[in-house]
């Protein structure tokens, strides 16, 4: 790792096979806390290549613990965290409004590092408890439409870093590197970056992998789409620039997106979105997420009809009776687990 470290300080870049290797050496745990530390302060100093992502994003592969759910149309709802706006659980809120309108969502994710709740605390907040079990995750997503993978469970690599992760308290690339190492390798995502950088950098390795990407920015900074801003969406077939008008929505404010300081006040306003008291804001920055997942599915919706299905799966409810299925079949006794 010295050695690496001090290539990398002299503005050299890894290959693809170069960041394969480290991060299997990580899975490993051959490295201690301190240069885990200062190779991730690397990228904060510095963007990280094309190659170094995807060689990353090979080695966790490799290790994962691979799942077969039998769900080729399923989707994958995902920000990449790390814009410092402690928003709500808006992604995952938008996985029970997409599986509220009839769809399947095999959801990625992990607690939070750079910010107060990430989906697995939001989720464990309501006696949610992970498991790796195929024949659980498959029966969530058959009687619910919605399965969750706790990201340590499946990528040893994620579960090695977090407790520098969590120390550091600040964005890093393994914040890059979740939304593309889903152990089930989903061809749908909907995925939110936090800079058009990194856009660019997804659709480059979702057109070389062939997944079928929607890659959603508002230019305001936010990893989703937050009608506080006009906002990006990417394709593999192009670009464009849309406000919340565009989706016959009302445009909100920063301030309306806020999470709360701990996990219970995120888990609060989690809930208060999903039975529809929450904010016009809130519902709305949901509604546009999940619209845009269901677009990814099925481009021939057309936006009108996906901001319909969306806005009806929240507010008759559908989407709340989804949530409250799979917190009842994810809420089993330790003794249930094997």
């Amino acid at each position: 790792m010295n050695r690496i470290l001090s290539n990398l300080f002299e503005h050299k870049s890894l290959s693809r096979t170069e960041a394969r290797d480290i991060m299997l050496n990580i899975a490993d745990g051959r490295y201690n806390d301190n240069q885990l530390s200062a190779f991730m302060t690397v990228f904060l100093m510095r963007s990280i290549t094309p190659d170094e992502l995807t060689g990353f994003r090979d080695a966790i592969l490799m290790r994962r613990v691979a799942v077969d759910l039998g769900a080729p149309d399923a989707i994958d709802i995902v920000g990449t965290g790390g814009d410092g706006k402690n928003t709500f659980n808006i992604s995952t809120a938008s996985c029970f409004v997409v599986a509220g309108a009839g769809r399947k969502v095999v959801k990625h994710g992990n607690y939070g590092a750079s910010s107060v709740s990430g989906a697995s605390n939001v989720l464990e907040q309501h006696g949610v408890k992970f498991t790796a079990d195929p024949e659980r995750l498959r029966r969530s997503l058959d009687e619910c439409g919605v399965t969750f993978l706790h990201a340590p469970f499946f990528s040893p690599a994620l579960k090695s870093v977090g407790p520098v992760r969590r120390s550091l308290r600040m964005r890093t690339f393994f914040n890059m590197l979740g939304p593309l190492v889903n152990p089930t390798l989903p061809r749908n995502q909907l995925l939110g970056v936090y800079n058009l950088k990194l856009m660019r950098l997804y659709r480059y390795i979702a057109q070389n992998e062939h997944i079928n990407c929607t890659i959603v920015h508002s230019l305001d900074g936010y990893d989703e789409i937050s009608l506080t801003s006009p906002f990006k969406v990417a394709t593999n077939t192009g670009e464009k620039v849309l406000e919340a008008a565009d989706l016959g929505l009302a445009p909100g404010r920063q301030e309306d997106l806020y999470g709360g300081d701990t996990v219970e006040e995120a888990a609060a306003v989690f809930d208060d979105v999903l039975s529809g008291k929450a904010s016009e804001a809130k519902r709305n920055c949901v509604i546009a997420n999940a619209a845009f997942a269901l677009l990814t599915l099925e481009p021939g919706l057309g936006v009108e009809k996906a901001v319909a299905e969306a806005k009806a799966s929240l507010e008759e409810g559908a989407a709340l009776d989804r949530f409250r299925r799979f917190v009842e079949l994810n809420n089993f006794l330790e003794k249930d687990k094997t």
